[in-house]
């Protein structure tokens, strides 16, 4: 079996193009995770900077018990919903990671009979 140069310098020029294609996914996906979670911390400080004043004006116990539990529902279903979407964003990640590994694979690797 013969190998020819431009067999390996195709080859090497594939596995450049997997490379770059593979570290701009990843650039792009923890992008979008950074500004996931940057979301996430502005709205969950703009809801705490609203509670606070919120509380400030409160002249009685049982409101203030209602504000603190108000403020309590929301900052844990405004995390569980974020947490959600930065969860998918890690796993959208991971399988873009892999798709190039995938066709690699596939490419190279023996074919059931």
């Amino acid at each position: 079996m013969m190998f020819k140069v431009e067999d390996f310098q195709n080859y090497g020029k594939e596995q450049f193009e997997n490379a770059v294609a593979s570290a701009t996914t990843v650039q792009n996906g923890l992008s979008a995770i950074a500004t996931a979670y940057g979301d996430y911390s502005k709205k969950s400080y703009e809801d705490t900077k609203s509670f606070v004043e919120k509380l400030s004006g409160v002249k009685s116990l049982d409101k203030a018990l209602e504000a603190q539990s108000e403020y309590a529902k929301t900052a844990y279903e405004t995390f569980v919903a974020d947490s959600q979407k930065i969860a998918g964003l890690y796993g959208d990640l991971a399988k873009q990671v892999f798709k190039p590994l995938e066709s690699m694979v596939a490419k190279y690797a023996p074919q059931a009979q």
